[in-house]
C-alpha cells in the first residue's frame, strides 16, 4: 500500500472556510472608514470597518452566509455568516435616492451564498453622474461582540482579499 500511496497521494482536503474572515466584497482600494464623508459611517454608528473605492460595479459575498436583507433599491445589502459576524456592504453613499435605477440585484432576503458569489451589480457611471461618491462602506454591524477586530487598508483589494478579522 506504501508504493501506491506514493504514487497517487491522496488530495490535501481544503481547509475550512473561516466565516470570521471577511472577504473583500468588491474590487478597488480599501480605506479607513473615517475616509467616508458621512458621518454615520466614518463615526461608526452602524458598526466598525473600512470602506472602499470600487473600480468596478460587481460585489460578492466577502463569506459563507445568508442574505438577511437585500435592500429593493439594490444600494445595499446585509449578511450573516455561518460563524454568526453581520455584515452591511452599502454600495455608495445616499444611493438609496437614486431608487435602484443604477442597481442590477443577484439574491435575495433568505439566500443561502458562498464567498465570491455575486450579489448585485452596480452602474458606477451612472451614481457618479447622479453626484453621489461610489466609496463603499463594509461594516461588521454586531463588531461589539468581538475583543478582537482587525481591518486591512490603503492598499487594492480583491474578494482573495482579506479586509477584516474578528475573534471573540
Amino acid at each position: 500500500m506504501g508504493f501506491f500511496s506514493n504514487l497517487f497521494p491522496k488530495p490535501e482536503e481544503a481547509p475550512a472556510f473561516d466565516g470570521n474572515k471577511i472577504y473583500a466584497p468588491m474590487n478597488g482600494k480599501a480605506v479607513p472608514i473615517t475616509d467616508v464623508p458621512d458621518s454615520t459611517f466614518a463615526e461608526g454608528l452602524l458598526g466598525n470597518g473600512i470602506a472602499i473605492v470600487p473600480s468596478d460595479g460587481k460585489v460578492y459575498s466577502p463569506v459563507d452566509g445568508t442574505v438577511e436583507t437585500m435592500f429593493i433599491t439594490g444600494h445595499a445589502v446585509c449578511l450573516k455568516s455561518n460563524t454568526g459576524v453581520e455584515i452591511l456592504i452599502h454600495m455608495g453613499l445616499e444611493t438609496v435616492n437614486l431608487h435602484g435605477e443604477p442597481f442590477t440585484i443577484h439574491c435575495k432576503d433568505g439566500d443561502t451564498v458562498k464567498k465570491g458569489q455575486l450579489l448585485l451589480e452596480a452602474d458606477l457611471d451612472a451614481i457618479l453622474a447622479a453626484g453621489h461618491p461610489i466609496i463603499s462602506p463594509v461594516l461588521v454591524c454586531n463588531n461589539s461582540d468581538y475583543s478582537t477586530f482587525e481591518t486591512v487598508t490603503g492598499q487594492n483589494v480583491t474578494n482573495d482579499d482579506i479586509i477584516i478579522s474578528v475573534a471573540k
